[in-house]
C-alpha cells in the first residue's frame, strides 16, 4: 500500500499547490487557464509524440483497447442519464449533462501523469492510442445527445448529425493531441532515428507535462463550486469513479487485453471527472451546477478511489 501512496499522493498534492495559489492569491485564476493552454498544446503533445515515436506496439491492435474503454463509458452514461431521468426525475437535458458527467474521465490532466508513475511507458502509449479517439467520440456523441435533446425540450432547430460531424472535423484538424498522435506514428513507421537534440528538447518539455498538467487543473478547480444539485452529483460521482473502471476492468479480462494496459485503462478511467463535461453544459447553457459539483466532487474523493483501484490492480 506504501507504493501505491507514493505513486497517487503526488498526484493530488500537485493539484491542492495549484488550487491553493490561486486561493491565497499568488496567482490569479486565468493564470491557470495560460498554463493549461501550453500543457494542451505543447507539453501533452511533446509527451504523446515522443511515446509514439519510439514505442514498441508488439503487433497489439488498438481496437480492442478503444472497444474495452468505451464499453465502460457507454455503460456509465447510460446508468447516469438514466437515474437522472427517473430516480432524480431531472429533464432530459440534464440527464445528458450528468451521464457525460458520470462517463468523462480527465485523462489528459490526471490520467496521464497516473499512468506514467503506475504502469510506466507501456501505459502511456495505451493512453496515447485512447486519446487519439477519446475526445472525439465523447464530444460528438455529447453534442449530438444534446441537441437532440434541445429539440426535444424547447423544440428549437436542431443541426443534423452530418453537420455535427463536420464541425467536430474541422476542429481535430486543428487539435495538437490528434496531430500529435498522427505525426508519432508516421515517424515511428518511417524507422528513422530521432535526432539527438530533437530528443533532448522534447524529453524535457515532456518531463513537464505531467506536473504542469495538475497544477493547471488545481488553478482550474476554483472555478467551479460545488453547489445545487448535489445528491445528482454525488451519485454520478460514484458511478465515475467506481462503476466506469469496474466496467472497464471487466471489459478488458474479456477481450484479454495484455496487463499493462488493462491497468493503464483502469487507472485513467478512475480519475476525477474532466471539465470538458462544465464546458458542454456552457455551451448550451443548462446544468453547470451538475457538472460544476461532479468535477469538485470527483477530485475531492478521487485520492480515495484512484488508490484503492491502484492497490488492487498491484
Amino acid at each position: 500500500m506504501y507504493a501505491v501512496a507514493v505513486n497517487v499522493a503526488p498526484i493530488f498534492l500537485l493539484i491542492l499547490i495549484g488550487w491553493m495559489t490561486v486561493k491565497v492569491k499568488l496567482f490569479k485564476a486565468e493564470a491557470g487557464d495560460v498554463l493549461s493552454d501550453f500543457v494542451f498544446k505543447i507539453a501533452v503533445p511533446a509527451l504523446i509524440f515522443r511515446t509514439l515515436a519510439t514505442a514498441d506496439f508488439h503487433g497489439a491492435s488498438p481496437f480492442k483497447l478503444w472497444l474495452t474503454y468505451f464499453t465502460g463509458v457507454a455503460i456509465t452514461w447510460a446508468a447516469g442519464q438514466l437515474v437522472t431521468r427517473h430516480v432524480f426525475k431531472q429533464e432530459l437535458r440534464i440527464g445528458v449533462i450528468a451521464g457525460i458527467s458520470s462517463a468523462f474521465a480527465n485523462n489528459i490532466f490526471i490520467g496521464l501523469p497516473l499512468v506514467g508513475r503506475s504502469v510506466g511507458s507501456d501505459g502511456i502509449v495505451a493512453i496515447s492510442i485512447l486519446l487519439a479517439v477519446h475526445l472525439p467520440i465523447m464530444m460528438i456523441a455529447g453534442t449530438i445527445l444534446m441537441e437532440n435533446a434541445s429539440h426535444k425540450v424547447t423544440g428549437g432547430e436542431k443541426r443534423g448529425t452530418l453537420a455535427v460531424l463536420r464541425q467536430v472535423g474541422r476542429n481535430l484538424v486543428q487539435n495538437p493531441l490528434v496531430i500529435a498522435v498522427v505525426l508519432g506514428l508516421c515517424f515511428n513507421l518511417s524507422g528513422l532515428p530521432m535526432p539527438l537534440v530533437m530528443m533532448t528538447v522534447i524529453d524535457q518539455i515532456s518531463a513537464i507535462a505531467g506536473p504542469t498538467a495538475l497544477i493547471s487543473l488545481g488553478m482550474a478547480l476554483t472555478k467551479y463550486p460545488i453547489r445545487g444539485n448535489l445528491r445528482i452529483a454525488v451519485t454520478m460521482t460514484a458511478f465515475k469513479l467506481i462503476l466506469l473502471p469496474a466496467c472497464v476492468w471487466v471489459a478488458a479480462h474479456a477481450l484479454g487485453l495484455s496487463p499493462a494496459w488493462t491497468a493503464a485503462l483502469v487507472l485513467t478511467s478512475c480519475v476525477p471527472t474532466g471539465i470538458n463535461s462544465w464546458l458542454l453544459a456552457n455551451r448550451f447553457g443548462i446544468g453547470h451546477s451538475v457538472a460544476a459539483s461532479t468535477i469538485s466532487i470527483s477530485t475531492l474523493f478521487g485520492v480515495l478511489t484512484v488508490s484503492a483501484w491502484a492497490w488492487l490492480l498491484s
